[in-house]
């Protein structure tokens, strides 16, 4: 899949530190007889995405975004397909897996190039994707945010967002895209996020999404002035060794060192980013 798209708008999906005492109490009230989730997180497939579990914690994340087999779930801005790898064999037998993005324009900030791009994603997903998963293309429909199909609003159960809401913000479109969602779920349908986690006290200039970070109070207050409720947060991807006040932002951390060599073992030393993993749902 064509991860180069995301990463040339800085969307990077930074894994965090290791599992924390909450990640782990949290894996253990996940449902023991989903062994669905277990089959396709141990599947061969995963040779390499199985090294960033320890950072993003696959399990113990969808069972507090109660995502069911069954369910039809949006995840949103799929990028290099982390995350696509393990929703589309769990949602494939008996669910719906639906691919949603920012519509190519609000991009535009980022040159006529990237836009294209942007857009020649979004015409070849279902295709590539459904190729390298075994699954048909009609089965794995996509959409820009601001072309979600009427009769696909108020049928969908989940929509998860990874590590996206710091560019929604940074180009202005972060409104538009929540109001998308909350049409596309079902009433009592749920909204997971997870975000690079600023500091309580950083200044206003840090957290205007052009470093990665955003204020966890913020993100809750955006959320709720679009619609939703505050279901419950989670320390699930913390990482308390993460400073969140790195000069090239995010990207300093591994897997990107952004900075070169420069305090290159001081990074290595933090791990990766701090996020919150928030959960909201649509009124009934």
């Amino acid at each position: 899949m064509k991860s180069a798209l995301f990463v040339a708008a800085s969307v990077l999906a930074l894994p965090a530190c290791g599992p924390s005492a909450e990640a782990e109490a949290t894996a253990a009230q996940a449902p023991a007889e989903n062994t669905k989730l277990a089959d396709v997180l141990a599947h061969e497939r995963r040779v390499d995405g199985k090294a960033r579990d320890d950072y993003r914690h696959p399990a113990e994340t969808l069972a507090f975004f109660q995502v069911r087999p069954t369910d039809t779930v949006i995840e949103y801005a799929p990028g290099g397909g982390w995350y696509t790898r393990i929703l589309i064999p769990y949602l494939s037998e008996s669910g719906q897996y639906i691919a949603s993005s920012f519509p190519p324009s609000s991009a535009e900030a980022l040159g006529e190039e990237f836009v294209q791009r942007v857009a020649d994603f979004g015409a070849t997903f279902s295709e590539e994707v459904g190729a390298e998963l075994g699954v048909s293309p009609e089965k794995l429909p996509f959409y820009f945010g601001d072309s979600i199909p009427q009769d696909v609003n108020g049928t969908v159960d989940r929509v998860l967002v990874f590590r996206m809401m710091h560019n929604l913000k940074r180009w202005g479109v972060a409104d538009s895209e929540a109001q998308s969602w909350l049409a596309a779920l079902k009433p009592g349908g749920l909204l997971g996020v997870v975000q690079h986690r600023a500091k309580a006290d950083a200044p206003d200039d840090y957290v205007d999404g052009n470093r990665g970070y955003l204020k966890e109070a913020d993100l809750i207050v955006f959320f709720e002035s679009n619609g939703f409720e505050l279901v419950e947060q989670s320390e699930i991807n913390a990482n308390p060794k993460d400073t969140a006040d790195h000069a090239s932002g995010v990207w300093a951390l591994p897997p990107t060192y952004a900075e070169g060599d420069t305090d290159r073992e001081q990074y290595t030393q933090i791990g990766e980013s701090d996020r919150m993993t928030l959960l909201f749902k649509k009124p009934e």
